[in-house]
């Protein structure tokens, strides 16, 4: 059955229908749905919630947790994660699995708390100190978010790291209708974990490593498994097709835009196509290296001014040029404005 919900909650249920235990956090907008909602509903679940100090205690409340066994999810919003930055490098380091949601504000600094897309670069590209990533989901609608949900829990346990979903205001504060599925119970090896008995004694898990040999071997094998993952795991959608001109690149809200933009193309006869990246960390290379012959233009559309472009043009290896229409500061993208500038440069104008 459907009900319809605001998005930031939805998370939140599917969170707990996945078998959530804990959630730590601290209030900043536009997120602050999500510590309401595991304020009100955790208890009953038989979870933990913990509303922190701030953003730096709530993101070293999970790094316990999950050396624990716990399944264990935090959320925060631009600033705020970047608050948590040194903790997410210390569960990275640790090798320990945990949810982070980002909703991000429209940075930088303190920014503004209208949608934006700003925050790609502080997810892709890890956030922190030191070689490492985290696998990114970016959903593009409510009910996608929250089947991801449990997919970023299983997958962080499997691969023993942190995930992070990255979401804007729009997404979270929206309501759609969203139906639960049935959630999977965990099949994860937890062994590990701190909680776990161990016939050798006390299990220790630390995130220092003082010892250049070990530690250059402990970062080999991290990058192993990001090679794992993104030989496994990497999502996105495509619908450019045998005579599209035009492909399209957008992921979350940018992506409902996008779509609406090939609409008004196709008025002007004008055929285009979208790919959606699903993973943003692993990108998906593998969905620009057969594009149709026809398709003579990329355009990237951000909320932002412009930072999946470059993973775009690694993508396209030159082979194509790539163009970027965006908005920033809280202001949204009209599909008729990115059809315009696509068109444009289609007919050279």
């Amino acid at each position: 059955m459907k009900v319809l919900m605001k998005g930031n909650e939805a998370i939140c249920e599917a969170a707990i229908r996945a078998g959530c235990e804990a959630f730590f956090g601290y209030p900043i907008t536009p997120q602050n749905e999500i510590p309401e909602y595991m304020s009100a509903k955790m208890e009953a679940s038989g979870g933990s919630f913990v509303q922190a100090e701030s953003e730096v205690g709530a993101i070293n409340m999970v790094d316990g947790a999950a050396a624990a066994g716990v399944r264990v999810m935090t959320s925060s919003s631009s600033p705020g994660i970047a608050l948590k930055q040194e903790g997410i490098g210390y569960l990275v380091a640790s090798d320990l699995p945990c949810l982070i949601v980002s909703v991000s504000r429209s940075g930088p600094g303190l920014a503004g708390i209208l949608p934006a897309q700003s925050d790609y670069f502080q997810a892709t590209r890890g956030g922190g100190n030191g070689d490492y990533f985290l696998p990114v989901y970016a959903p593009n609608n409510v009910q996608e978010a929250t089947d991801l949900v449990q997919k970023a829990f299983d997958v962080a346990e499997e691969y023993r790291m942190p995930v992070m979903i990255l979401i804007d205001g729009l997404l979270g504060q929206m309501m759609e209708p969203v139906e639960f599925k049935e959630p999977k119970k965990s099949t994860a090896d937890k062994s590990w974990a701190v909680a776990q008995k161990h016939k050798d004694g006390r299990k220790i898990i630390n995130c220092i490593e003082l010892d250049p040999i070990k530690l250059e071997q402990e970062n080999i094998a991290r990058f192993q498994k990001y090679e794992k993952f993104a030989a496994n795991e990497v999502m996105y959608e495509s619908s450019v097709q045998e005579g599209d001109e035009v492909a399209l690149v957008a992921y979350g809200t940018s992506s409902r835009i996008a779509v609406n933009a090939i609409e008004e193309l196709k008025k002007e006869g004008i055929k285009a196509g979208l790919i959606r990246p699903i993973t943003l960390w692993p990108f998906p290379d593998v969905a620009f290296q057969n594009l149709p012959k026809s398709v003579k233009h990329v355009m990237v559309t951000e909320l932002s001014m412009g930072q999946m472009v470059q993973d775009v043009k690694a993508a396209i290896c030159g082979k194509l040029p790539v163009h970027f229409y965006g908005r920033c500061g809280g202001m949204i993208t009209e599909p008729a404005e990115l059809a315009n500038r696509v068109k444009n440069i289609v007919r050279g104008e």
